[in-house]
């Protein structure tokens, strides 16, 4: 059942990022297609340059013309020409090469000759390599991103790619955040395929899916990027490939890391990257993700360490450690959202573990000084007014407690617009709504008519309307 949810991953990824793959490829075609005026070349250190003569140039313009208008057939004999005689003259060799080579594989008749042209493409790109490699603007790096896509494309026989798989990595450590997509599309399917292959492959997988994580986090950063919803597109698909392929498995990352952390604990950029993966795959409750938190706590304490011993803490039930914890956390932390979700964390701990209401309303409220959209804090005191016992000796008074209750969940609703917040304030709602006061109920009770403010007391302290 897993090795079919991959393979369903993997058609998705191919799917959806078809439209983007065809807007770049046509984008890349046209940069490959300008031809460079000048017949310098970089210096070859290995031997001498060949000669640019003026029939290599003839060659050139006669191949160049006879492929801009797709007459492949005309263009393989001078392409070849002027490819043997001068690889060196010109750019558009290699760019307009790319199409003919494979115009040429496409009209193969037999395997010999089907291989012959798979080689002399795959040799085509060691030359670019060689006498434009340190172009900046197609380097050696992009270069063996789309040699490696093209022998993925054209191989026979090769079902693990192991040749293309290196070349897809070395791609990615060059360009960086400028990789191209189907470059980390296609690295990251070969790299789930070898893990399958071979379970032991675990810790090179798991730096691979990383490396990639890195490559999304600087491309999220680019605010000028051109294809930020194809990049978060593909990153999804890659984390849900990740995760159905096993090696997200808390219990794997376990036997993986666990050695590991312990030959590291005073490595600090390691152990950070350890508990920022934990918390990233939800491996949060597991004893590596407390022991690198800690360790990390001890020799430069940071809010994601924080929040692991406090995640420990309160897995052992040690709630007042657990809340000094989620305190530093926050104190910590740079960004908003992530005080905003410390503090709810103390909210949820005072409301479920030590039944403080009054602490968990303040820790709530905290949490919606920082982020004010986010529905589960108003859901969280609404949840502790309905439950709420004693505020009045009166039978009717006591209903109304419910009528704040519900004003929080509506609240709750106006503010965040998400599917689950929707779904659980509509269900609180309809629950306690039920317990309201009825008209008879409040009929010898004045200030509880209809329409009229009502403050209801006790801790609560709120206004209402009455209804």
């Amino acid at each position: 059942m897993k090795t079919r949810n991959i393979a369903v991953l993997l058609v998705s990824v191919v799917v959806f990022t078809n439209c983007f793959a065809q807007k770049e490829n046509k984008k890349d075609k046209k940069d490959k297609t300008e031809i460079v005026t000048t017949t310098t070349t970089p210096e070859v250190t290995t031997q001498e340059a060949p000669v640019i003569t003026e029939q290599c140039l003839v060659n050139i313009s006669l191949f160049n013309e006879s492929a801009k208008n797709k007459q492949y057939a005309d263009a393989l004999k001078p392409w070849r020409a002027a490819y043997n005689e001068c690889p060196n003259a010109n750019k558009v060799i290699y760019s307009k090469g790319s199409d003919i080579l494979k115009w040429a594989i496409s009209q193969a008749k037999t395997d010999a000759e089907y291989k012959a042209v798979f080689d002399e493409l795959m040799g085509m790109y060691d030359n670019r390599i060689k006498y434009f490699g340190d172009d900046t603007r197609y380097p050696k790096a992009l270069i063996l991103g789309w040699k490696a896509l093209d022998y993925i494309t054209y191989v026979k026989g090769d079902e693990a790619k192991k040749p293309a798989y290196k070349w897809l990595e070395e791609s990615i450590d060059g360009m960086g955040e400028a990789s191209e997509l189907e470059v980390i599309r296609q690295f990251m399917l070969l790299s789930t395929a070898n893990y399958q292959a071979d379970k032991k492959t675990t810790d090179k997988y798991i730096a691979d899916y990383l490396k990639v994580k890195s490559i999304f986090e600087m491309k999220s950063k680019d605010a000028d990027q051109a294809y930020a919803e194809y990049n978060t597109q593909m990153e999804q698909a890659i984390d849900g490939l990740f995760v159905q392929s096993g090696a997200a498995d808390c219990n794997t990352l376990d036997g993986v890391y666990e050695a590991k952390v312990k030959a590291n604990l005073k490595n600090l950029d390691f152990l950070n990257n350890v508990i920022n993966f934990y918390k990233r795959i939800r491996c949060t409750e597991s004893e590596v993700y407390f022991s690198a938190a800690v360790a990390v706590y001890k020799i430069k304490p940071t809010s994601e360490s924080a929040n692991g011993c406090a995640e420990m803490s309160y897995k052992k039930n040690e709630f007042s450690k657990a809340i000094a914890f989620y305190e530093d956390a926050t104190k910590l932390a740079t960004a908003k959202l992530e005080k905003a979700d410390y503090q709810y964390k103390i909210a949820q701990i005072y409301y479920i573990e030590l039944n403080n209401f009054p602490r968990a309303r303040e820790y709530a409220r905290n949490s919606l000084e920082y982020n004010p959209n986010n529905g589960s804090p108003y859901l969280l005191i609404g949840s502790m007014y309905a439950k709420s016992k004693g505020i009045y000796d009166d039978a009717v008074l006591a209903k109304t407690i419910y009528w704040v209750a519900v004003d929080k969940f509506i609240k709750a609703k106006q503010v965040d617009q998400s599917a689950k917040n929707i779904e659980d304030a509509n269900k609180l709602i309809r629950v306690y709504s039920d317990y309201f006061p009825s008209k008879e109920d409040v009929f010898f009770q004045p200030d509880l008519q209809s329409g009229k403010s009502f403050t209801v007391g006790g801790w609560i302290g709120e206004t209402t309307t009455c209804r």
